[in-house]
């Protein structure tokens, strides 16, 4: 895996940026297109994905410190803040009241366990009452990466999270999540699929997630170009068609009766 860490820092960043980015699709999440149970909103979309915002906010903290360099300190105001054993089997990290890229203060322990196999780049992260600001987290997160030559790059991540917040929401994430970089000489040439199945609760509300095609885009597009996602929303099944190739920022809701809605990301 001596490949992977001349591209890490860069592709990880990416990795979780292209995920936080389909959380935020609406500019105006506060308003709904279609507040009806029988539809889904822009609200709705953006919830899918909303607890991957929370629990993969140290995923890359934590992959610095899983090759045991000095990258991760400078995430935080304060490399003091924190205290890291290693050990055969993995690592263990106290956070007391690090504030993570100037924002939310963490506080909590984090028990990290490598994969068994030693070929493989991959740990399991396990969070007990772990708070990212007044955020708490529980659950599992394995993450894994692979890579063949040097134009090729996936990461995976699996969770089994609970998020509760402040006013006592909570919502669940549980499924795999990947990204797979094809590298180009040029940005123009560099593209990237987001594939995996999960499933999001909030509320009484249940949304089982499917990538039927690959979510597609370029480095040179914001918005991701193409690909189908398929949603069960409490036995409703849609579709989220994210395009032709075209780069821009429309994203089509289909129904089961064939009606469609487009949406602005």
């Amino acid at each position: 895996m001596k490949h992977f860490s001349s591209f890490r820092i860069f592709n990880f960043v990416l990795f979780l940026a292209l995920l936080g980015g389909i959380q935020s699709c609406s500019k105006d999440a506060e308003k709904d297109l279609m507040a009806e149970n029988s539809q889904l909103s822009q609200t709705e979309l953006s919830t899918i994905l909303e607890a991957d915002q929370w629990t993969g906010v140290l995923d890359e903290v934590l992959l610095d410190l899983y090759e045991k360099n000095t990258a991760a300190a400078a995430k935080f105001a304060d490399d003091n803040c924190y205290e890291i054993t290693y050990t055969e089997t993995g690592f263990r990290v106290v956070f007391d009241n690090c504030i993570l890229n100037t924002t939310d203060a963490v506080n909590g322990v984090l028990e990290v366990t490598y994969a068994s196999n030693p070929e493989v780049t991959s740990f399991t992260v396990s969070y007990s009452d772990f708070f990212v600001g007044s955020v708490q987290l529980n659950g599992i997160r394995t993450i894994t990466v692979s890579q063949e030559g040097d134009r090729s790059l996936l990461l995976s991540v699996s969770s089994e999270m609970t998020v509760v917040f402040e006013d006592g929401t909570t919502l669940t994430e549980n499924g795999i999540k990947n990204l797979e970089f094809q590298f180009g000489e040029s940005l123009g040439e560099t593209s990237y699929s987001i594939t995996g199945d999960w499933t999001v609760t909030n509320g009484n509300t249940i949304y089982s997630v499917s990538t039927t095609e690959p979510l597609n885009g370029t480095l040179l597009c914001e918005y991701l170009v193409s690909g189908l996602m398929d949603i069960d929303k409490n036995g409703l099944e849609l579709r989220v068609d994210f395009g032709d190739g075209s780069c821009d920022n429309l994203v089509t809701i289909i129904y089961p009766s064939g009606a469609t809605e487009e949406i602005e990301l």
